[in-house]
């Protein structure tokens, strides 16, 4: 993990203190138990915290994104999580605690209620609710990887673009975003997810980054089942802020761009045609419209290799349809710049893989980061589309935020 040694200390100390400190509710649960028990539980605990402790330690030396980073990391975010949720109930009872003090004879007389058996102690009550709230996190999250991870769903959609030529009328267009292939442990299972793609029959399909986590190497157990998305009006690429390598500490500066050099070939190989600040036209009959490709630009600390000047140079068409991975882009120079964009398709936010959906209810921590994150958002005459992503980076799972595959309709017919 990339992070200063000072931090990095900052964080193991914390996480010892949390430990510590998620032992006062097992400490207080063993009242009354006998000698050996106590004995027992108390190995058996800091045993975990010293293995937990050690994970953490030697998952600074990992490279992220692997798979055994990420399932290994979930066992240290699931642990600490639960321990966190515990520890937020003893600190209210040390807080009660405190407060005795200041009414001591209140206190007196509960005691004696508890001693007469008339009530179970606060601090056992509470290290009890500990240990409830504190099984939570860990069935969540691991819902989510069992279940999360590869429960694709097509979100179906309908724009309309008084602009669009007869013959594109009822074009389908479909998105996947996000695939990170490294992160995969069911081949299986993304068979799946892209036959059900392919089972919608789409005339136009889009990719808007992020193939892999790291390098390029990562897609070739994949490669067979992605060579497989076809569509009669072709496959349109771009490339996200993971497919440069940039996460990576390559040996040498001609290594990484090697890597990228294999990242192109990939996309060609799979019959995708990879868009890198450039545009296409797509014919029907005589009409026609452009699919446009710009290279990753991320607000804040994400690489910036679009030119969306470049990528519009001389595009043709009634309707133009923008690939760009980061929907930062939107905002920041696509609505400004290019007002005859008429559709922009991202991802990249994933939706955290953290969130609730209900219905037309959206809700995730993501939407504290970005402005649009997920579904479709609309300025004048201009949409966004951010794709919820197909794969999952760093939590081998999702919770409430599944991943997608987007089904968008055009039309020049009002919506009813």
């Amino acid at each position: 993990m990339s992070i200063s040694p000072l931090f990095f200390v900052i964080i193991v100390a914390f996480l010892g203190w949390l430990d510590y400190y998620a032992y006062q509710a097992t400490k207080t649960l063993l009242i009354g138990k006998k000698n050996g028990t106590k004995t027992v539980v108390r190995y058996l605990y800091l045993l975990q915290a010293i293995f937990m402790l050690s994970l953490v330690v030697y998952l600074r030396f990992v490279q992220a994104g692997t798979v055994p980073f990420s399932f290994l990391i979930s066992i240290v975010f699931m642990s600490y999580t639960a321990k966190l949720a515990a520890v937020v109930l003893v600190f209210i009872d040390d807080i009660r605690r405190v407060l005795g003090l200041f009414f001591a004879g209140r206190k007196r007389r509960y005691e004696k209620r508890v001693a007469a058996g008339q009530k179970m102690p606060r601090s056992k009550f509470l290290a009890r609710s500990a240990v409830v709230m504190a099984t939570l996190p860990i069935v969540t999250m691991s819902f989510g990887i069992v279940r999360g991870a590869y429960d694709y769903r097509i979100r179906r959609r309908r724009v309309y673009l008084p602009n669009l030529p007869k013959q594109f009328e009822g074009i389908k267009v479909a998105q996947l975003s996000d695939i990170h292939s490294g992160s995969f442990y069911d081949k299986t299972a993304v068979k799946g997810g892209i036959e059900m793609l392919m089972a919608e029959k789409p005339d136009m399909i889009f990719f808007t980054g992020d193939l892999v986590n790291n390098q390029t190497k990562e897609v070739a157990d994949y490669f067979d089942l992605f060579s497989k998305v076809k569509a009669d009006l072709g496959v349109y690429s771009t490339l996200g802020n993971h497919d440069y390598g940039d996460y990576m500490a390559w040996s040498s500066i001609s290594e990484k761009r090697r890597n990228l050099e294999d990242m192109i070939k990939v996309h060609e190989r799979m019959g995708w045609d990879l868009l890198m600040n450039e545009n296409r036209s797509v014919r029907i009959g005589t009409d026609q419209i452009s699919v446009l490709g710009v290279e990753n630009w991320g607000a804040g600390r994400f690489a910036k290799y679009g030119r969306l000047d470049q990528t519009a140079l001389s595009a043709e068409g009634d309707v133009k349809l923008l690939l760009s991975h980061d929907p930062s882009h939107w905002d920041a120079q696509v609505r400004g710049q290019q007002p005859d964009i008429d559709i922009t398709f991202s991802g990249h936010t994933h939706g955290m893989q953290l969130g609730v959906e209900i219905g037309d209810f959206r809700w995730s921590p993501s939407k504290y980061i970005y402005k649009q994150w997920a579904d479709l958002y609309q300025e004048e005459n201009q949409y966004l589309y951010v794709n919820r992503g197909f794969g999952f980076l760093g939590f081998p799972g999702r919770i409430g935020i599944l991943p997608e595959i987007t089904i968008m309709e055009l039309t020049s017919r009002p919506l009813a």
